[in-house]
């Protein structure tokens, strides 16, 4: 009759809990200081500048065992865009592109999520962006879910990519010298949080 070495029965005990604070479903915010979005589009044909976007707010549901009920919401910061060029920042806030003033961000709310296989696949929602909401969906990868190097947090890491059309969400202006197509990049990081609110509404007023 096999017998496991005390040592293996140690091992598989101290196991179980670990395997444990990860299932089911959590909530997690996300870590406005770790998460980047970059985006390029095309200049004249001669070069893809990139921008830089950064998460105002947002929050993540998400069971690591059963991703059909996974949902996600989030605020993008679109007035503090960095084009590397405290001028160019100016011009894609304006009135003829991003129109900040009226429009200071923009906001994700997923739909559904498909899996694809262990670590991949695609969040279906719908962004609203200058004012105007249409569907996008977002191929993703889940990089780690894990404590911390100090086990102070418990982590979600995303790669995500997306693709959309800017004259799709009104912004047409300067046609002959941007490009219509925008590729998107995303570097996402959230922090479990099982008392946060999952209301991006009431995050945004609090103090």
């Amino acid at each position: 009759m096999f017998r496991a070495h005390p040592t293996r029965w140690l091992s598989l005990l101290l196991l179980v809990p670990a395997m444990a604070a990860f299932a089911g479903t959590h909530v997690y915010r996300y870590d406005t200081v770790h998460s980047q979005i970059v985006f390029s589009i095309d200049h004249d044909g001669y070069s893809r500048p990139f921008g830089r976007l950064h998460i105002a707010r947002g929050w993540l549901r998400l069971d690591t065992d059963d991703w059909s009920q996974a949902s996600t919401e989030l605020d993008i910061d679109l007035a503090d865009v960095d084009m590397g060029d405290a001028g160019w920042n100016k011009a894609v806030c304006g009135h003829a592109l991003l129109d900040c003033t009226h429009y200071s961000e923009a906001h994700f709310a997923s739909r559904s999520v498909e899996r694809t296989d262990a670590s991949h696949g695609v969040l279906h929602g719908t962004l609203t962006l200058h004012g105007v909401s249409r569907p996008l969906d977002i191929p993703f990868r889940l990089n780690r879910v894990a404590r911390t190097l100090y086990g102070l947090h418990t982590v979600a890491g995303f790669s995500a990519t997306a693709s959309l059309d800017r004259t799709a969400f009104g912004i047409t202006a300067f046609p002959g010298s941007i490009g219509q197509d925008v590729s998107v990049w995303m570097e996402l990081e959230a922090i479990r949080d099982d008392h946060s609110s999952t209301d991006t509404h009431a995050a945004k007023d609090s103090p």
